[in-house]
């Protein structure tokens, strides 16, 4: 007589089945939108190289966009033929590509992966494309000529940095984090009123060389272009390592925001299933290790393990947690129109340059 744990396990063996079977038998092609430059560089070496390994007869072709709102207007661009399978970019536009009907809703039955991701990280677009990467708006600076070192947010508006500032205004993400952040600062909150947050920036906008650092803050400042700015911090630790400390990087003390990555599966998309091949694999506790490790983002797996020593580097450090101002970006994206032309008007145009 055949044990029962024995009829179990097979049972359990041939539910899995069909899923395996279909990942063993993806082939063809899969394109994916997302980063350039540094990222790139990581994403290749712990995601990519890794999925064609284990799905030798996918090509993956890896495809760029200066910033997130060009992604969202390149999957605008396709609607009607696309051509992207996967975008993985930031979520406060992700959401407008979901609400366009631009993106696709998956589940657990075509992505397992799903069921290891944290709740937060599950849960954040209600089924669309699910949190990827955390990270947060930190302060960068060159730590051989600014002395002393900058510790707050309040910091940016020391008479010293007058005219070595670098950072990104609005439509730029990095804008919007700005805003919230200073709003906090002043004791404020960005849902009843940016009023005093916009005055105080205009009155950092003199001492601003740039409000569109051009490759980006981290690299203007390492060529001694700018001293101090505002920078992503997962990629500011990159660059502080292989600058060997040059490049200094501070949560500051009045708190940060968290930004998330999404990544989401085109609507209409060409490869479907080498499509949802990928996102289950990028999503997995594997590559989130390996991209963690690499470039110090902070994981969304639940099940992903980082070396203490790195993780107290990303988002996801308990130091940093403790400094994240709560934030829903879904309420920021329909104030985000109102807070571009606020800056123009009142803030850049008050600015040195």
């Amino acid at each position: 007589m055949i044990k029962r744990r024995t009829l179990l396990q097979a049972g359990l063996a041939s539910l899995a089945l069909p899923y395996i079977v279909r990942a063993q038998s993806v082939s063809g092609q899969v394109t994916i939108l997302t980063y350039a430059g540094i990222f790139q560089n990581a994403y290749m070496e712990t995601v990519i190289k890794p999925f064609q390994k284990a799905f030798p007869d996918v090509k993956v072709n890896y495809t760029t966009a200066a910033t997130s709102a060009k992604m969202l207007g390149d999957v605008r661009a396709q609607k009607d033929n696309p051509q992207i399978d996967v975008a993985l970019f930031d979520s406060s536009l992700s959401m407008i590509g979901n609400e366009e009907g631009l993106f696709e809703r998956f589940d657990t039955s075509v992505v397992p992966a799903l069921g290891e991701l944290s709740p937060e990280a599950r849960d954040y677009a209600d089924g669309f494309g699910p949190a990827i990467t955390y990270d947060h708006l930190a302060i960068v600076y060159d730590t051989q000529l600014v002395n002393p070192a900058p510790v707050k947010l309040a910091d940016l508006w020391r008479p010293d940095l007058k005219g070595w500032i670098a950072t990104a205004a609005p439509p730029s993400v990095q804008g919007h984090a700005m805003t919230v952040m200073v709003a906090h600062m002043l004791g404020g909150d960005f849902r009843q009123s940016i009023d005093p947050a916009i005055a105080k920036l205009a009155e950092l906008a003199p001492s601003i060389q740039t409000f569109d650092p051009q490759p980006d803050t981290y690299s203007l400042v390492l060529n001694g272009v700018a001293r101090v700015g505002t920078g992503w911090n997962a990629r500011a630790q990159t660059f502080s390592d292989q600058s060997k400390g040059r490049l200094g990087v501070v949560t500051p003390q009045e708190g940060s925001v968290a930004v998330v990555n999404t990544i989401n599966l085109v609507k209409g998309a060409p490869n479907r299933s080498a499509a949802l091949a990928f996102i289950n694999f990028a999503l997995g506790k594997d590559a989130q290790s390996a991209f963690s490790e690499r470039m110090f983002y902070g994981t969304t797996n639940a099940q992903a393990k980082v070396a203490p020593d790195v993780l107290a580097r990303t988002t996801s450090g308990p130091d940093n947690r403790a400094k994240l101002i709560p934030l829903k970006w879904s309420e920021v994206v329909p104030l985000r129109d109102n807070w571009n032309s606020r800056w123009r008007r009142e803030v850049i145009a008050k600015g040195g340059n």
